[in-house]
């Protein structure tokens, strides 16, 4: 039976006997005598195998990389000289009493201090055997320990942990479902849950008053780089209490978690930011405020002048044009600006305009660039007046439909902060509030949520809806982490005629509202209390506390890009009598010899 973890032996059990298990790390034949690390979700330990022990030397002898073994042994101090301080157990060492191999083990795919030469592939394929790698189970330690204090603060507040159902109605809004066929209702599906949203605004209608779980979500979403089909998140509900008092609670429970997970203190309170200022500022509805560059608009400007790549989007109402200055940026070289040219050509950019401002004081001929030509001096001196300008700076230019520009140009920002090491150190939390209730389906030809439509427009602009649905505000709020969406929530719609409302509004008509969500509107009827809540990515968090390139860092199985799991290899085929008990006839895609034929 064990006594400790391999890790956790130290100087205090100096001449006592220990029996370990774990996997043997790595092997060395030190003339006669060989040395065993020893290894377990804790650590390291040194065994010593010595050779006046035959029995033992005999088995450290024939041991490799990633046997299993039973060790029984004597702690000492390490010969002076010879300690490692770089491990917990560096003072001392287990002179090898007993050795028996558990299991062997056929030559890893990779070593496990040589993960970085292993595709991501072949990890995911072996991922049994790339969890053993401490960096690996410390991000996995971190992952409990930050969702032991989220559920232990939610517990001391008066918090219920409630189940919602796994199997549930598909939903019009949104990703597309993960649907599961009914064997018992043929022809029927159920579908996996996206969020448990109508199901915790039901538990507030019941008067569960506080919830929250830990739950699994499924999105069959399109590619993206660091998305997974499947996630956890924290969600929240409560009735009885507005956004003001509700974001308060949720932001002394990250200040917690952070200080308790890395001893960090967060602001208190975090700092509040509209929508639209966010989006004006920075390109975008999550920040990263650690980058001090900011967008600043110069369209009413480029109104009335001749080069119709700024006067066009600048009298476009739905067009921005928007500078953005960097700091000493004129010694940027023509790649490095080409460079930054293909990066917001991934975001729909034509062009990255710019100006090098050599020297202010010598008027035009101190500035550089190609499009001088086509502006009037006084706009120029205007824009480097409003953008702050000075020598040695240099000033980059957007000019399209709004969004494009802010995409292009809140990711060049975040690029040109970590490029030229602009980016502040440490945490930099903020609430986005002030959403837009609705946005402008053009191909579909309407009005859709924003968030979700169960959300609660401002009481104020309650009048908007029908009049000017596109200038109504809602009341959701997220929260962000250095340009990362923590979580984001909303006050729910109580009232049945305000949600029928809405559900007007975005195109669903009676009969569908009825068939979707009846049983929602059915309980809105039956004395529902105001209410709200949010969900927080808890993979998110995990990633950005650890210090990880991706949520698949701290995920124990996670899919690939093509949501795909390379352990298992799944998703794969079943059997034709398991399709026929769910009345279910696969047609797959044809070839493209088919087709040609």
């Amino acid at each position: 039976m064990r006594t400790q973890y391999c890790g956790q032996v130290n100087a205090s059990h100096i001449d006592q006997m220990v029996d370990l298990y774990g996997w043997v790390h790595r092997r060395r034949d030190h003339g006669g005598v060989i040395f065993i690390d020893l290894r377990d979700r804790e650590g390291l330990v040194q065994v010593v195998c010595d050779p006046e022990l035959p029995e033992v030397f005999g088995i450290a002898e024939q041991v490799r990389n990633e046997f299993v073994v039973r060790l029984r042994g004597k702690v000492r101090a390490r010969p002076p000289g010879s300690e490692n301080p770089d491990l917990s157990t560096g003072e001392i060492e287990v002179l090898g009493l007993e050795l028996e191999v558990l299991n062997r083990s056929e030559t890893p795919p990779f070593q496990l201090d040589e993960h970085e030469k292993a595709s991501e592939e072949v990890r995911l394929r072996y991922r049994y055997i790339d969890l053993r790698r401490p960096e690996m189970l410390e991000r996995i330690r971190l992952r409990a320990k930050i969702t032991r204090a989220l559920r232990n603060f939610l517990d001391d507040n008066g918090f219920l942990d409630i189940e919602t159902p796994m199997l549930t109605k598909a939903t019009p809004e949104g990703a597309r479902d993960y649907l599961v066929p009914s064997r018992t209702h043929p022809g029927k599906f159920f579908a996996l849950p996206q969020s448990p949203q109508l199901f915790k605004q039901l538990l507030m209608m019941s008067g569960m008053d506080r919830y929250y779980q830990v739950v699994r979500c499924f999105r069959d979403e399109d590619l993206r780089a660091d998305r997974q089909p499947e996630f956890t998140q924290l969600d929240i509900e409560t009735s009885f209490m507005d956004e003001d008092a509700l974001m308060t609670l949720m932001e002394e429970m990250i200040r917690q978690v952070v200080e308790n997970v890395l001893g960090k203190r967060l602001p208190n309170p975090f700092p509040r930011m509209s929508h639209a200022e966010a989006v004006r500022r920075f390109g975008s509805d999550r920040p990263d405020l650690r980058c001090p560059l900011e967008l600043v608009d110069v369209g009413d400007l480029m109104k009335s002048v001749e080069f119709k790549v700024f006067s066009g989007p600048a009298n476009d109402p739905k067009g921005r044009v928007a500078a953005l200055r960097l700091p000493n940026g004129s010694e940027l070289t023509r790649k490095e600006i080409d460079g930054y040219t293909r990066l917001v050509g991934i975001y729909g950019a034509k062009g990255l305009a710019y100006i090098k401002v050599n020297e202010i004081a010598k008027g035009p001929e101190g500035l550089q660039s190609p499009i001088l030509k086509f502006l009037p001096d006084d706009v120029v001196d205007t824009i480097l007046q409003r953008t702050g300008a000075e020598d040695g700076d240099l000033i980059f230019f957007g000019s399209d439909k709004a969004n494009i520009v802010n995409e292009a140009l809140g990711a060049l920002r975040i690029k040109l902060g970590e490029d030229r090491q602009l980016m502040e150190s440490g945490w930099r939390p903020l609430w986005v509030v002030d959403f837009p209730m609705f946005e402008r389906d053009e191909q579909a030809n309407r009005w859709a949520a924003l968030h979700h439509p169960f959300t609660a427009p401002k009481t104020e602009h309650q009048t908007m809806l029908e009049s000017d649905p596109g200038a109504c505000l809602s009341r959701a709020y997220d929260m962000v982490l250095n340009g990362t969406e923590l979580g984001g929530g909303s006050i729910r719609i109580h009232r049945p005629e305000l949600q029928e409302q809405v559900f007007r509004l975005l195109g669903i008509g009676e009969e569908e509202a009825q068939e979707k969500f009846g049983f929602l509107l059915a309980a809105l009827k039956y004395g529902c209390p105001p209410h709200g809540g949010l969900a927080f990515g808890l993979d998110r968090l995990v990633m950005l506390l650890a210090g990880a390139g991706s949520i698949r860092e701290v995920m124990a199985f996670p899919k690939t890009q093509t949501a795909a799991c390379m352990l298992t290899s799944a998703p794969s085929e079943v059997s034709p009598e398991q399709l026929r008990e769910l009345s279910i006839r696969v047609r797959k895609p044809q070839t493209e010899e088919q087709r040609a034929g």
